[in-house]
């Protein structure tokens, strides 16, 4: 039976991945428009990207998680530049409304929501960075130092509970084991169609996920690690980066 609500949440999703397709879009276009700029944004993101590896090494290195840590590190929260598979959203908006469903969009829309907030916060701190001389050797005193500057502690909140909301629709579409045949039949014809990015970030998500069985553990251990370093940074704590080890490598 399907459900009565998916037609009101499948426009939901659909105005929500539109706003922030082109939110991000014009962020990008913005720190990418001089090719200076293109690599200070990249330092900022490769520094980010082992921060993360260090963080989440755990979980990375885990039988059960690996899969779905390296999906979350470098599909997600991590330095890939996502322009090409939002351009895709923003191209065939209109058929993904049509085929996929509204579970499927949904996840679409907080990933797209994250990628556009992350976007913003790493222009404030390129700029913060830049201002004070350190974009080019950013340490760990550094970047506490710029966080703390940009502050916006509500967007960086909001930075992890999508982070938790976009694995918890990942977690739910990994149930729909109908979603898992049309994925594959898509396969050839979204390449085709110049639409690889965007089936590849679906696919992806979708496998990695449904590999490992329930994803509580897993995306608690990493809103308590990102909650815990946020809090010491703001903090102002010496050693901000050194969080504490939990048990979810089973």
């Amino acid at each position: 039976m399907d459900d009565p609500d998916a037609p009101v949440e499948k426009l939901q999703s659909a105005n929500a991945l539109r706003r922030y397709v082109q939110a991000a879009k014009a962020l990008r276009l913005q720190a990418n428009g001089q090719p200076i700029a293109a690599r200070q944004r990249l330092r900022l993101r490769e520094w980010q990207a082992a921060r993360l590896a260090r963080t989440h090494a755990d979980l990375l290195a885990s039988a059960r998680f690996g899969q779905a840590a390296q999906f979350f590190l470098s599909d997600l929260y991590g330095p890939k530049d996502f322009s090409s598979r939002d351009e895709e959203v923003e191209r065939i908006l209109p058929l993904l409304i049509r085929m996929l469903p509204a579970s499927a969009l949904r996840t679409l829309a907080l990933a797209v929501e994250l990628d556009a907030l992350t976007e913003e916060l790493d222009s404030a701190m390129v700029a913060e960075l830049c201002r004070v001389g350190r974009i080019d050797g950013i340490d760990e005193a550094a970047y506490a130092a710029a966080y703390r500057f940009v502050g916006c502690r509500p967007a960086r909140e909001r930075q992890i509970v999508l982070i938790r909301e976009t694995g918890e629709a990942l977690d739910r579409l990994a149930r729909k084991p109908l979603l898992n045949g049309m994925l594959k039949l898509m396969r050839g014809p979204a390449h085709l169609a110049g639409l690889g990015d965007l089936h590849y970030f679906l696919e992806s998500g979708f496998n990695a996920f449904r590999g490992m069985g329930s994803a509580t553990a897993f995306l608690d251990s990493i809103d308590r690690k990102e909650q815990q370093l946020l809090s010491k940074l703001f903090a102002g704590a010496p050693c901000p980066f050194l969080v504490e080890a939990v048990d979810t490598a089973r």
